[in-house]
């Protein structure tokens, strides 16, 4: 909105499942089809984990959470790659996602071009997802060169981990290529959801689910993850980073491009509502003394911005709206969040010149998978 005048509408679906697949609540499509992207990548590291990979290379929940992200390029994520490397006898020159356009971090890009420094690949924000392949390619003695091939064996492996996160096989993954240059997976939305609540809480599947398997390597994804969400972004204006930081052991987030977020939530008190659909944000209405919130089971948000919203201000904006009305953000997280909650644009002096505002309400739903 600019002076009152609606000037672009970024429209878009979302679904809240639970591990079981019951669909909860949601907007629009819970059928689009979706390239998983970047969403992909804290169920790849379990390839890794499973095969004992935390131990060969004495791995600590900084380097999982790295595997996890897209990070910005900055020194940190850098300084973390390189001594993992430099432990496993891996030569940082193996990494294959180029460097164009990287790193994310504006303050770290402009440092490099005024130092004449080109930015190599491991300030591309999928280093550490490809980081993975390497390590289990030096693991398992397979040649490292040309990881990224279809057939490569630490391809079939990363692969065969996200068959069985999503409940199918390998055959009949739905593939392309990403960005990176490695493989990238489509399901529907209503299947990333209920893949992100299999994330919140890997215990909650019975024996004899077939995800089952995954709970011990995807605990100790997601714990890294909550517990370094700077991994997984960045320092600086990185909303995966913010939205676990505000609501510190209550969501992992994880963007993918064209404007796609897998949100796991973890067991909690959620907050009740005001009958609108929006979190009641009076004092005691959060889970605490004189509460109306509730306890619920783990549930998986996915969330998709349909013209892939290139400003971030869509995706931004929806986000923090769908957590608030899904209970899960209260308001002093809320008030944390503001500056994504409601991107604002501002003109040379300072002075908002426009607002995205976040303008729709989540529907219930009950629906079997």
């Amino acid at each position: 909105m600019r002076g009152g005048i609606e000037e672009s509408v970024h429209r878009g679906d979302v679904v809240e499942a639970d591990v079981d697949g019951t669909l909860i609540r949601g907007l629009g499509d819970p059928d689009r089809v979706a390239n998983l992207r970047s969403c992909v990548k804290p169920f790849g590291v379990v390839a890794l984990i499973e095969a004992g990979g935390i131990d060969a290379f004495d791995l600590g929940p900084p380097e999982i959470a790295l595997m996890a992200s897209s990070h910005s390029g900055e020194d940190l994520h850098v300084r973390t790659l390189q001594a993992m490397y430099r432990r496993a006898g891996v030569s940082q020159a193996l990494i294959a996602t180029g460097s164009e356009g990287m790193p994310l971090d504006a303050l770290t890009a402009a440092r490099l071009a005024r130092d004449g420094e080109k930015p190599s690949p491991v300030r591309h924000m999928c280093s550490g997802q490809h980081s993975v392949f390497l390590l289990l390619s030096r693991l398992k003695g397979w040649d490292p060169e040309r990881y990224w091939l279809d057939d490569h064996p630490a391809q079939i492996a990363y692969r065969e981990v996200v068959a069985r996160a999503f409940g199918t096989t390998p055959g009949r993954l739905r593939t392309s290529i990403d960005g990176c240059g490695v493989a990238t997976y489509a399901f529907p939305l209503r299947e990333i959801a209920r893949a992100y609540a299999l994330l919140a809480d890997p215990s909650a599947v019975t024996a004899k689910d077939s995800r089952s398997s995954l709970a011990p390597a995807l605990t100790r994804v997601r714990d890294a993850m909550l517990a370094h969400p700077e991994m997984v972004g960045g320092t600086r204006d990185r909303l995966d980073t913010s939205l676990m930081k505000a609501a510190p052991g209550r969501v992992v987030s994880k963007g993918g491009m064209e404007a796609l977020r897998g949100l796991a939530i973890l067991p909690a008190i959620r907050s009740g509502t005001n009958g609108g659909g929006s979190p009641d944000l009076r004092p005691g209405a959060n889970g605490g003394p004189g509460s109306n919130g509730h306890a619920t089971p783990a549930t998986g948000i996915a969330l998709k911005i349909e013209d892939g919203d290139g400003y971030e201000r869509g995706t931004w904006s929806a986000t923090v709206e769908v957590l608030a009305q899904a209970g899960v953000l209260d308001g002093q997280a809320i008030r944390m969040l503001a500056r994504y909650h409601r991107p604002v644009e501002l003109d040379p002096h300072g002075r908002i010149g426009a607002e995205a505002i976040p303008d729709f309400d989540l529907a219930p739903l009950g629906e079997l998978l």
